[in-house]
Order: C-alpha cells, then sequence, then structure tokens
C-alpha cells in the first residue's frame, strides 16, 4: 500500500521512501517530507528522540543502536516504493571542530559511519544522501565511505554549504553528499530554488516577548534561562553584533582582561536583527555560549527561538503537553538536528534528479 506523506503542497504519494538514520528529533526527515518524500522510520540511540519524531514525522521510531540493527530489518520498513533513499546524519562530535582536541580516531562514534556504510551495502537503495561537519571531507573514512559508494555503482555529488544561502536563518555550513544508482546527481542551487537569506528578525520577530527566567503562556518552549545580576548588566551593555568589548572595563570577565583572552570575542553577544544568526549548537540558549542574547530583549534564546533559526516549523512539539522543556536535553535535540530547510534542499534535489531521470 502505498504511504500518504506530508509536503507543503499537502499529502501525496510517497514514490521516494526514505529511512532515516541517526534521526534525531526529526530535523532531515522533516525537510524530506516538505519535499514530499515519505519517511517510513527513524533511528536513533537517543530515546529522547522518539517523542519529537514520532509526533511529528508520523513514522517507526526505532530507539536502537545503528551497530546491532541488521540492514535487513531496516528494509522491511520499505513499502514497495518506486524509489528507495537511506539517509542520515551519523553523530559529528568525533569529527568537530569543537572537539577540544581529542584524538577523533578514538571515539566511540567514529565507526558509526562505516555501518552507515553496511547498511547501504547491504540494501543498495535507489539513493544515498548524507549529511555533516565539513571537515570530515578531510578524514580517511570519509574517503573509505565515497570509494565504497562507488564501488557499488553509485554516482556521487558532495560539497560544503552554507545553509544560510538557501534560507535557513543562521550561519551554518555543512557537508552535504547525495548518491544515486540512477545517474548523475547534483545539488540544486539557491537560484533554482528562488530562495535569499532569512534573518533573524523574520524567522523569529514575531514572537511574543519573553522574560530571563520566564515562560510563555502559549508555548512552553518558548521559555528563557534565568540570567545572573552581573550577566544582565553585561547583557544590557551589549550592542547587537559587538562583542564583550562594549562592556564597561569592571564588568568583563577576568580571563578576558588577559592577553590571551583578548581574542575570544564570539561569546556574549547579541545576535542582529537584520542578518542570520550564529551557527546553533546545543547550548545557544546560553548568553555565555557565543553571540545567542537576544538582538533587544536582556536574555538569551529561546527553546523555542533555537528551533527555528534551525528552520523547524512553529508548532514543531519536542516534549509532551504539561511537561517543562529541560533545557539541556531539549537544546541537544535542535542544536544537533538537521535544519528543516537544508533537509527540504535535499529533498528537492532528489526529486529533481527523479524528475530529470524519468524524462530520458
Amino acid at each position: 500500500m502505498r504511504q500518504e506523506m506530508k509536503s507543503e503542497h499537502g499529502p501525496i504519494p510517497a514514490e521516494i521512501q526514505a529511512v532515516d538514520l541517526f534521526c534525531g528529533a526529526g530535523g532531515l526527515s522533516c525537510g524530506l517530507q516538505q519535499a514530499g518524500i515519505g519517511v517510513v522510520a527513524g533511528l536513533d540511540f537517543d530515546q529522547r528522540c522518539e517523542y519529537p519524531f514520532t509526533e511529528n514525522i508520523e513514522a517507526v521510531f526505532l530507539g536502537q543502536d545503528l551497530a546491532s540493527t541488521t540492514s535487513e530489518s531496516l528494509g522491511e520498513y520499505f513499502q514497495s516504493p518506486k524509489y528507495s533513499l537511506i539517509a542520515g546524519c551519523a553523530p559529528c562530535q568525533p569529527f568537530s571542530t569543537l572537539s577540544n582536541g581529542s584524538d577523533r580516531k578514538k571515539s566511540s562514534k567514529w565507526p558509526l559511519l562505516r555501518q552507515f556504510g553496511r547498511v547501504v551495502a547491504d540494501l543498495k537503495p535507489d539513493l544515498v544522501t548524507m549529511e555533516n561537519v565539513p571537515i570530515l571531507q578531510k578524514e580517511e573514512i570519509f574517503d573509505e565511505f565515497v570509494t565504497g559508494l562507488r564501488s557499488l555503482g553509485y554516482s556521487i555529488t558532495y560539497k560544503v554549504m552554507d545553509a544560510s544561502k538557501y534560507g535557513v536563518p543562521q550561519k551554518r555550513k555543512r557537508l552535504v553528499l547525495l548518491a544515486s544508482m540512477l545517474g548523475p546527481i547534483r545539488i540544486i542551487s539557491p537560484e533554482e530554488l528562488g530562495v535569499e537569506e532569512t534573518t533573524v528578525r523574520q524567522a523569529i520577530g514575531h514572537l511574543p516577548p519573553v522574560a530571563a527566567g520566564k515562560t510563555d503562556k502559549s508555548d512552553a518552549l518558548h521559555r528563557a534561562q534565568g540570567i545572573h545580576p552581573i550577566n544582565l548588566q553585561r547583557m544590557r551593555h551589549s550592542k547587537p553584533g559587538g562583542t564583550w568589548k562594549d562592556w564597561p572595563y569592571k564588568l568583563r570577565l577576568e580571563c578576558h582582561k588577559k592577553p590571551g583572552g583578548a581574542t575570544y570575542t564570539s561569546v556574549y553577544g547579541r545576535m542582529e536583527w537584520d542578518k542570520p544568526s550564529g551557527t546553533m549548537t546545543t547550548q545557544s540558549y546560553s548568553f555565555g555560549t557565543g553571540r545567542y542574547g537576544h538582538p533587544e530583549q536582556d536574555r538569551s534564546l529561546t527553546l523555542r527561538e533555537m528551533a527555528i533559526l534551525q528552520s523547524f516549523p512553529d508548532d514543531y512539539k519536542f516534549t509532551p503537553a504539561g511537561k517543562v522543556p529541560e533545557f539541556s536535553s531539549v537544546g541537544r535535540l535542535i542544536g544537533n538536528a538537521v535544519p528543516v530547510r537544508l533537509g527540504y534542499v535535499i529533498g528537492r534535489s532528489i526529486q529533481q534528479h527523479i524528475e530529470e531521470y524519468e524524462s530520458q
């Protein structure tokens, strides 16, 4: 039976069906659905992903480790699609530049890209997509992954994309790979989509004001972390797009008064209304972890604002009704997600590829 899935244009037959490995809260899946691709299942080891994935994507959630999951069991979720897609974003912590100088090759998450490759080799889907941090393309594990795909007969393209050029309201560079058994495939351009940069104002300017430490009565996710009195003073002296150098000297941190700390200017800052924000992280709800101060309200970002800057729909659900969203756990779900809009671009690239293939 052909599954009816969500898209920007209403329910459509899911001729392309996807299994989303490392699905997280569903950012990539949501974007694929908006592009008209059916998502039949998502897998993630983190059980906290189950509620947002099942509630929003309305697909099967598998709360398990990919390493202990057979390819055959994943393949059973495809419902006789015309085209099959394996999608995913292997956890990027081993490859991230934020790994604090640790040996990336010793990370327990390092083999997960090999597990991704193992599933592709076993199932041989028509299409494959992977998203990750740009530094991955310099690693041997990526060369191994690409070589494996080519040996199976896939045509491959990959490049580093600035998500802000595709309408995601934040500066976020990501490595995106597309592979197809049907022939050459490419990533469509912002010009083809007819999109422009989205600013912070355009993204979150419509939300009601919220004070630090408070929650909007109509949206539990529109919740701001409390702020220490001295950080409140610092916030009030912070200029949009500025740095802690705008503060009176007495408010500066001791580390910033030292010569070695003078270069760290990307923390304790406010965003600018009329530009995309900086890259969302798992801690973008905290004033001290980046330029995550609201452009004019004296507080850091709310969880809802974080989600919208990751291009999640305004009503995307991360926690059940009546449950107070925890900053650390929900912030991790949001910060680690593939921006929904980037997932849409990937989906539209695949759809255009199919259209070109079928027109031949």
